[in-house]
C-alpha cells in the first residue's frame, strides 16, 4: 500500500508542477529547464543525504545501472517531454506519454525482471488508462488543436524512456534493500544531469533563461523544481521499492486526472463528461490497488 500511495502522491506533485513547467517553457529551452531543475534538486538531495542519512555501500554495477536509468529516464526522457510540451501542448503530450509509458513499463518489466501482473491488475490498468485517455480527449476539445508530428514523436520517446528508467530503478531497489529513496534519487539525477550537460555543449544551447519578470520566473521555477523534481523523484523511488513497476507507472499516469483538481483550485471549471471519466479513473485505481493487495496476501 505504501508504494501505491507514493505513486499517487507523485501524480499529484506532477499535476501541480506541470502547470508551472509549461509557463517556464517561455523562458527556458527544454534542455536548460531540465538542467537547472536537476541542479537545484541535486543540491537539496545532497544536503539531505549528507546530513541525515548514513552512507550506502553498493557494488559499482548498481551505481552504474542507476546512473543509466537517470540518463535515459531523466536526461533524455524529461527533455523529450518538454520538447513535446512546446510543440503540441500539455494535453496531447500527456495523452501520449501517460498512456504509453505504463504499457511499455509493464511489458518491459515482464521481460527484464520477470515481474508479471495478474489479470485483475491488467483490468485495473486498462480502466485507468482508458479513463485518462478520455479525460485528456474531452479537455482537448476546448483547446486549440495543434498538430506537429515531431511533437508526438518526442512524447512517444519520453514514454519509452520513462519505462526503461522505471524498470531499471525497480530492479536495483529490490535487489539492494539497504538503498534508500533519497540516495537512489541522487544517483539517478546525477546521471540525468551528465547527459544534459553533454547535449547542451554539443547542440550549443542557451544556458540561462530569458524573462521580462526574472523574480517571478525564478520563484515559479523554485516551486516547480522542489515539488515536481525533488519531492516527486524521491516518492517515485519509494513507490518502485514497494510496488510493481507497471502498477506504479499506471498510478502516476493519473496526474492527468489530478490536474483537474489543480485547475479547480485555480478557479477553472470542468464539464460533466470530464468528471465522469475522472471517476472511471478512480475506479480503475481502486481495482489496481485491491488487486495488488490480493497478490501480496497470496504471497
Amino acid at each position: 500500500m505504501v508504494g501505491e500511495l507514493a505513486a499517487l502522491t507523485v501524480a499529484l506533485c506532477w499535476a501541480i508542477a506541470a502547470r508551472m513547467f509549461r509557463v517556464l517553457g517561455a523562458s527556458f529551452s527544454p534542455l536548460s529547464l531540465n538542467l537547472w531543475k536537476g541542479v537545484v534538486a541535486i543540491v537539496l538531495l545532497v544536503a539531505i543525504t549528507q546530513i541525515w542519512l548514513p552512507a550506502v555501500d553498493l557494488p559499482a554495477s548498481a551505481y552504474w545501472w542507476l546512473l543509466l536509468s537517470g540518463v535515459i529516464g531523466i536526461g533524455i526522457g524529461d527533455t523529450c517531454f518538454f520538447q513535446a510540451l512546446n510543440r503540441i501542448g500539455d494535453t496531447q503530450s500527456v495523452l501520449i506519454t501517460e498512456t504509453l509509458a505504463p504499457i511499455f513499463t509493464a511489458l518491459l518489466a515482464m521481460v527484464w525482471i520477470a515481474e508479471w501482473l495478474t489479470w485483475q491488475q491488467w483490468i485495473g490498468i486498462a480502466v485507468v488508462l482508458f479513463s485518462v485517455d478520455m479525460v485528456v480527449k474531452v479537455r482537448r476539445r476546448t483547446e486549440l488543436h495543434l498538430f506537429a508530428p515531431s511533437g508526438y514523436i518526442f512524447a512517444a520517446i519520453a514514454a519509452v524512456c520513462q519505462a526503461v528508467g522505471a524498470v531499471v530503478s525497480r530492479d536495483i531497489l529490490t535487489a539492494y534493500p539497504q538503498l534508500d529513496a533519497f540516495n537512489a534519487s541522487l544517483v539517478r539525477l546525477t546521471g540525468g544531469l551528465v547527459i544534459i550537460v553533454i547535449l547542451m555543449l554539443l547542440l550549443r544551447k542557451r544556458w540561462l533563461p530569458v524573462s521580462d519578470e526574472p523574480v517571478k520566473m525564478w520563484r515559479t521555477f523554485a516551486m516547480a523544481t522542489v515539488l515536481g523534481t525533488a519531492a516527486a523523484l524521491y516518492l517515485q523511488m519509494v513507490a518502485f521499492a514497494n510496488a510493481q513497476a507497471g502498477v506504479v507507472q499506471t498510478l502516476i499516469a493519473t496526474s492527468a486526472v489530478m490536474s483537474l483538481a489543480v485547475a479547480w483550485v485555480a478557479g477553472e471549471r470542468t464539464n460533466r463528461a470530464t468528471l465522469l471519466w475522472s471517476l472511471g479513473a478512480l475506479a480503475g485505481v481502486t481495482i489496481l490497488v485491491a488487486a495488488g493487495r490480493m497478490t501480496m496476501a497470496g504471497h
